[in-house]
Formats: C-alpha cells, structure tokens, sequence
C-alpha cells in the first residue's frame, strides 16, 4: 500500500509503527497530555492552579494571581516562547510539530483509536469503497463515537481553564448550564472532532503557518529529517534486491508511516513534521536486510554532503539570548508584580458641588481589585490634606468584581488653585498610595 499526499489521494491511511523516536514522543507527550487533562483539577487554597477568569479579569497561574497591569510579564513569557520555537526551529526543523504540537499529539490520539477499530492501515485502505454494513458499520460507528468522546473530554478540559471545572460539572450534571456554556462545549468538541479526526494532516499541509515560514528559521546546519540520497539512490526492488544497488529498497514504509503522507526521499517539504516516524521504520528495514541504520535520518544538508557543520551559529545564538531575556523579564515581572491595585476617577458629571452649609464637594468613583487570595478587604483613607474630608465606605470588599464605588470629599471652599490629594488603600499585607485632585470654584476653569 503507498500513501502519498501528492498522489491525489483523499484519505491517508497512516501505519503506526514502533521505535526510538516514537518512544521519544511518547516520553514527551504523554506528561503534556496528562498536564492537560490533570492541571485543571489541581486547586490551591480552594482556588484552581491555572484559571483564566475573565469575569474577574485575573489569571490565576500556579497559585499566582496576575492583574491585566502584569500583562507585560504574559508579553515576556510570549516572547521567551516565540523565541524559543525559532532556535528550535533553526537547530532541528519542525520537531515541536512533531513531538509537542497539540495538533499533532491528538492526531496521533485519533489515529491510535482508529487503529483499534478499524484494524491496521492495510487493512483499512482494501475496505475503502466496500458497503458499510455488519462488522464494518459497526467498527466505523465506534471509532466515531470515540472520537467524539475524547472530543468532548478535551473540550470539558479546555473551557475548565476558563471556568473552573468544580462549578461547571454541576451545572452540567444537574441540567443548569447555561445555553451559552453549552453552545462552547459543543463548539469546542466539533472543532477537536474535525481538527484531529476528520481533517487532522491538512492542518498540517494547508492551515498551520509555522509549515510556511519555517525555512526562514532553517539553513544548511539545521538538522531535520533527511533521506540520504547520495546512500539511498539508485533504489533498488525489494522483491528482487540487487546487492550491487544502493540502500533503499523502495519498500514505501516511510511513506506509509508518515502523518502527513509525503514521500521524505523527494527532499525537504513544508509538510513535514519531524515527528521521526519515518526514521523508526527505515531503520527497522535496514536492520532486516543487513545494512547500517541512517539511511534517513536527523542530518543537516551540509552533513548528508559530507561536510562539516556548525551546530552554535550566531543566529542561533541570537534567538537564546533573546529567549534568556525575555526569561529574566518575565522573573523580574513575578518578582515585582502588584498584589493590590486602585483607580480613581473624578466624575464628569460636575467638577464640584456646594452643600447648604457652605462646604464645596468634588466627587469621584473608586475601583479596587486584589490579586492575593488572602486579602479580603481593604481600608480607604484620605492621607491629604487634612482640611478635607472623605466622605465613602470606610472599607471595601475584595471580590474583584470590577464595580465601581461613588465617594465624595469636600472642605471649605478656600483655595485658589486645585490641591493634590493622596488617598491610600491598605491590606493586611500592601499598601497602596494613589493621587488624584480637588477642584475649588476659585480654580475652575468656569471662575
């Protein structure tokens, strides 16, 4: 059977095969899989240990609380990753697609579920075209509704990082969602359905834009996967092998194996994912017909020439030091994030106000939000000057819900031009000085 995505064939039949690097992308999968399915249950002082709430426009990270004012530590975190996946990029190709890409990882999920139910490769590219009945529905019908489950499951998991999954299960069991909870959980479990069941490799061919600009990452010294044709060609039949013939057989495994089905022997392609399927399986041929493993294999073009390479470039060396600053930024950022933030705005209604007893008003709003789980309230008071009064709640509920509280502070009516008020906000463990002013009639600009 050959399994080539350019032989304008619909369907790629994948062969799961076995190995050093399927065993490697296993070893780095399998722990990214149980992270997912696993973190989003973990809690830390009641709290879960990785939430984006929105509602109280937070994220929670590993029991951290982070404000939209310590986005720029999420901006150096970003930017350590980008940076990160270019020197990957440039030191061995795709091997995040291969090894750690969501997309892939559950394509492979996908493909080992289809496995089981529908038999190996070979076996499901001769059923093509026969009527779905009997056994054959009834394998097809399975393998579907298991797709679905994980769909479903990855869904759940995903919106529990937004909403946390102790509250929603609930609401699920008990029939009290809400119709736009349900409407993103099933959104969620098509999208995963499609993606890794029904679309899975054209993500990868035609839809994921680091397959496009991965060759400006790349050069001569990248070592990605490669067929060594200066060994392999000419190929010789693996019905008739020819000792006197080079080392490929032209068995088609490596075709047969790859996710994307593109034939690795045509050269370097966008489509190519580095996952190293075709690797394990060339080299299971080689140790068959008595030849030395390598025949494809991680090697950069100036290798397969014969050359000597250099795997530290300075590109490359440029790519880690923007990533290790973008790091410390990102430690400095947690280093000296705000556990307490306070806003205050005058209200444009009116500058001021004079009461029946003579004494002039400014009016304001106050917002306080609280990013330590600890602090449950915090005390407002006027600092200076002390001729003026604040008239509010003395102390304010920490629940972060972004409301906004009407305060006045008034005092006699004396001064020329506008005074420079502090007020301070203080918690148990912060304290927190904000400055804002008093507008008098004599310093309007209407006087």
């Amino acid at each position: 059977m050959r399994n080539k995505a350019q032989s304008g064939a619909t369907k790629i039949h994948v062969r799961l095969t076995e190995g050093h690097f399927q065993n490697l992308r296993r070893l780095i999968s399998w722990p990214l899989l149980l992270a997912f399915f696993g973190m989003v249950w973990v809690q830390v002082d009641g709290l879960p240990w990785l939430l984006f709430d929105f509602e109280q426009r937070r994220l929670i990270l590993f029991g951290s609380h982070f404000a939209w004012q310590d986005f720029h530590i999420m901006t150096a975190l970003m930017i350590a990753g980008a940076a990160l996946l270019f020197t990957l990029a440039m030191a061995w190709g795709r091997v995040w697609c291969g090894f750690a890409c969501p997309q892939s990882i559950w394509t492979w999920l996908f493909l080992r579920i289809e496995h089981w139910t529908e038999g190996r490769a070979a076996q499901r590219a001769r059923s093509e075209g026969q009527p779905l009945q009997g056994s054959r529905l009834f394998r097809r019908v399975s393998k579907h509704l298991l797709w679905l489950l994980l769909a479903a499951v990855t869904g759940l998991t995903f919106t529990g990082y937004f909403i946390p999954i102790r509250e929603m299960l609930p609401q699920l069991i008990s029939m009290q969602a809400t119709p736009a909870l349900l409407i993103w959980l099933l959104c969620m479990t098509l999208l995963t359905y499609l993606n890794a069941g029904l679309v899975r490799e054209q993500i990868c061919l035609h839809a994921c834009p680091y397959s496009r600009f991965q060759g400006v990452m790349m050069d001569d010294a990248t070592r990605k996967v490669s067929y060594d044709r200066f060994r392999g060609e000419p190929r010789r039949s693996s019905e008739h092998p020819n000792p006197a013939a080079d080392a490929c057989i032209d068995c088609t495994l490596c075709v047969q194996v790859c996710p994307t089905g593109i034939d690795i022997r045509n050269g370097m392609q966008a489509a190519c994912i580095d996952c190293g399927a075709c690797i394990d399986a060339c080299d299971q041929v080689m140790h068959k017909t008595g030849q030395p493993t390598g025949l494809i294999r991680f090697a950069s073009e100036l290798q397969l020439q014969g050359e000597a390479d250099h795997f530290w470039r300075p590109r490359l060396m440029g790519y880690l030091l923007i990533c290790l600053v973008a790091v410390s930024a990102a430690s400095y950022g947690f280093y000296g994030k705000k556990e307490l933030t306070a806003e205050i705005r005058r209200d444009r209604g009116e500058l001021f106000r004079v009461l029946s007893d003579g004494r002039l008003c400014n009016f304001y709003h106050i917002k306080v939000e609280s990013f330590n789980p600890a602090q449950q309230q915090v005390a407002v008071v006027l600092l200076e000057p002390s001729e003026l009064s604040l008239y509010g709640p003395q102390q304010l509920q920490l629940d972060n819900r972004g409301d906004w509280v009407a305060y006045r502070i008034c005092g006699e009516d004396s001064a020329a031009a506008p005074r420079s008020l502090l007020v301070q906000f203080t918690t148990d463990s912060s304290v927190l000085i904000k400055r804002t002013t008093f507008i008098s009639r004599l310093s309007s600009p209407s006087a």
